[in-house]
């Protein structure tokens, strides 16, 4: 079942109250004048949000899954606090961008049209596990009718480009996703973003994930994958939010490393200061964005 949560995640100031009731203090918490100047900031920026109070539907893997304990928060919790977002999660750890199809057709089944906008936050997986990048199209030598310059048509011979539907390569699978998307939601706003940087996963002897320095076993790096997320924005006339430049988070090196779960053994899964900031990240590049036509 999707997770709609709008009214069941306390807001930051009904935790600390919670908080100070718990330890029977009744004194209030001062902030200072820089907290205040950015209440006050995220306030205005927030009024009048395009954004605000819609039904999101979101996509993606483990950083989506609401059952992965690396933050409790996950940065749609943080969207939906600042802008009343109503979530729908169908994230889950370990999937790629050949699950996406499936997280629609959940999607469809739960709450047919009634939403708003379709975030997609998916593909460390397909890099982590060697995944072809592949290619957008194939092409074929075909005829064609065309007229030009009022002159009567006539049939040539052109190039004739096809998606390739592969579902074993990246770009295959994101064109059998976004063929689907396009055609089961022609009128919906759908945003891909693409994965923030990753360093060493360890969650036991079978499962040892290097950091993004070395190239996977298909002799390619993580950049090869966000560079084929991002040319899908023109391939499907999507915006793409390119979290791996615009976020900050950068693992690699242990100052970088608080953001994320755990310094020696998990710095794949941002934490709760992690998803805060992807979630800041995301909510002023959707300000430029309308949620629904």
């Amino acid at each position: 079942m999707a997770f709609a949560l709008a009214l069941a995640m306390p807001t930051f100031a009904q935790k600390n109250k919670a908080e100070n009731s718990a330890t029977g203090s009744s004194a209030k918490i001062q902030l200072t004048k820089e907290q205040k100047a950015a209440q006050k900031e995220m306030a205005q920026k927030t009024a009048n949000h395009p954004w605000r109070g819609k039904k999101v539907a979101y996509f993606g893997d483990s950083i989506t899954d609401p059952n992965i304990k690396a933050s409790k928060v996950k940065y749609w919790g943080f969207l939906q606090e600042w802008l009343g977002i109503t979530p729908y999660v169908y994230g889950v750890s370990g999937r790629m961008w050949n699950d996406i199809p499936r997280q629609a057709n959940k999607l469809k089944a739960e709450h047919g049209d009634d939403f708003d906008a379709i975030l997609i936050f998916i593909g460390t997986n397909d890099y982590g596990n060697s995944t072809p990048i592949g290619e957008w199209y194939s092409e074929t030598f075909d005829t064609v009718r065309v007229a030009r310059n009022k002159q009567p048509s006539q049939v040539v011979n052109r190039r004739h480009r096809h998606f390739v539907m592969d579902k074993n390569t990246l770009k295959g699978r994101i064109n059998i996703a976004m063929s689907k998307l396009k055609q089961m939601y022609p009128t919906k706003q759908i945003v891909i973003m693409t994965p923030v940087h990753r360093a060493f996963f360890s969650l036991g002897d079978t499962n040892v994930q290097p950091d993004e320095m070395y190239e996977n076993a298909r002799g390619l790096y993580l950049d090869d994958y966000i560079q084929a997320i991002k040319e899908a924005s023109n391939v499907w006339a999507v915006p793409v939010i390119d979290l791996n430049s615009l976020s900050g988070l950068f693992p690699i090196y242990d100052a970088g490393a608080q953001m994320f779960n755990k310094m020696d053994t998990d710095r794949l899964h941002p934490n709760d200061a992690g998803h805060a900031r992807m979630a800041k990240t995301i909510m002023y590049q959707l300000s430029a964005l309308p949620c629904d036509f």
